[in-house]
């Protein structure tokens, strides 16, 4: 079994996470990032999801001495040239206020119409070792935003995106169905092969 240290205290996406993988076939022990409570957060300098993710996969396999995998997400908007992008776990001024950062972009949009609320989520998953080896992949979840949230699953922007082909929110998914399609699994999945290669 291998045992990988999840770059995150994010308890959602550790559970997420955790199912994706398992999902993927691969057995492995995910730890998430609290069971090293002396490691500090790192600060997300990067400029793009996939800086972000490799500076935290490092960071943590770096400390740890294990191998570390680590995402960064968030929410590109097509009428906001991409925004909030990078910036969407703290939109509206607060790291993970969720309900704010959801009311800002909802404010935003609110004169535009429907074709043009275009928009997808975006993952970048980083595997990093503590030898410095490095990988990173990236998965989209396409679809269209909402006027206003639906549903209680999920987390973060989940209740305000419609993905593509469907008419319920990422929030009405059951955790099965959001893992088949979301912008994570699909990152995960395409890093699994990465995992699996580890030495046990």
């Amino acid at each position: 079994m291998h045992r990988l240290v999840l770059a995150t205290r994010n308890a959602h996406k550790v559970t997420e996470l955790r199912a994706i993988l398992t999902g993927a076939g691969l057995d492995v022990e995910l730890i998430g990032a609290d069971a090293y409570p002396d490691v500090p957060d790192v600060k997300e300098t990067g400029v793009t999801f996939a800086e972000n993710a490799l500076l935290k996969a490092h960071a943590l396999a770096r400390a740890t001495g294990l191998p570390a995998v680590a995402d960064d997400s968030g929410l590109c908007v097509d009428v906001l040239g991409g925004a909030p992008g990078i910036f969407s776990a703290r939109w509206a001024g607060r790291h993970g206020d969720d309900r704010a950062n959801l009311d800002l972009l909802l404010a935003q949009l609110a004169d535009i119409d429907d074709p043009h609320r275009t928009a997808h989520f975006a993952c970048a998953a980083a595997l990093a070792l503590p030898d410095g080896t490095e990988r990173v992949v990236e998965g989209r979840l396409t679809g269209t935003l909402r006027h206003t949230p639906a549903g209680s699953g999920g987390f973060g922007y989940d209740p305000i995106l419609t993905p593509d082909g469907d008419t319920r929110s990422v929030a009405q998914l059951t955790p099965e169905e959001k893992n088949a399609i979301s912008h994570r699994a699909r990152a995960f999945h395409a890093l699994a092969p990465e995992v699996a290669a580890l030495p046990a």
